[in-house]
């Protein structure tokens, strides 16, 4: 009688051990993920919202910002590499020289073909389940950005913001920040 083959888990040991290869690496609940790196049109998006969230963290002065690739090692079987991200004062005890070891307050992914399955199902609930406060899900496909927010435990309903109705993006966490869509997705 055949066993079935046991599938380890990957930790952040095994995901440190992987050579550079131009890709993006992920741990997701101890499962490897490999994606190329991202197109024209996300590395434009990505751009222009640092530069949006730059131009607020200069006037708030509230903690501080990152744009991918970098690590947040939220388990050891939990490793991502958000598109952006931004921790606030209180958070900036996760930064280590290497990563960020724990939950950013705010994680932006930029839906791309090879990632949209992760980033709209398992991240939406790797990112609740680890208490980050706010996650957007940017679509350049339709032109929109999905906004979830940490209510208690859980994520609540998300905000819809769309470029089609002329929407400008805003969120409870950073005040005074907002990001005209139209422009945006232009």
């Amino acid at each position: 009688m055949a066993q079935a083959a046991i599938q380890k888990k990957w930790t952040y040991r095994d995901y440190c051990a992987i050579p550079e290869d131009g890709r993006r690496h992920e741990i997701l609940d101890g499962e490897h993920f490999m994606s190329p790196s991202p197109g024209v049109r996300h590395q434009r998006l990505s751009r222009r919202l640092y530069d949006a969230l730059s131009g607020w963290l200069k006037q708030s002065q509230e903690g501080e910002l990152f744009y991918a690739p970098l690590d947040v090692v939220l388990s050891d079987f939990d490793v991502v590499q958000p598109d952006v991200i931004w921790l606030s004062e209180t958070s900036q005890a996760y930064l280590t020289e290497a990563n960020v070891q724990g939950p950013p307050d705010l994680v932006v992914e930029i839906l791309s073909p090879s990632s949209r399955r992760q980033d709209q199902s398992i991240k939406l609930d790797l990112y609740q389940r680890f208490g980050v406060r706010e996650y957007w899900l940017v679509d350049p496909e339709v032109a929109e950005v999905r906004c979830w927010s940490l209510v208690g435990e859980r994520f609540g309903r998300p905000r819809l913001f769309e470029a089609s109705r002329g929407d400008a993006m805003s969120s409870p966490l950073l005040p005074g920040f907002t990001l005209p869509l139209p422009e945006f997705f232009a």
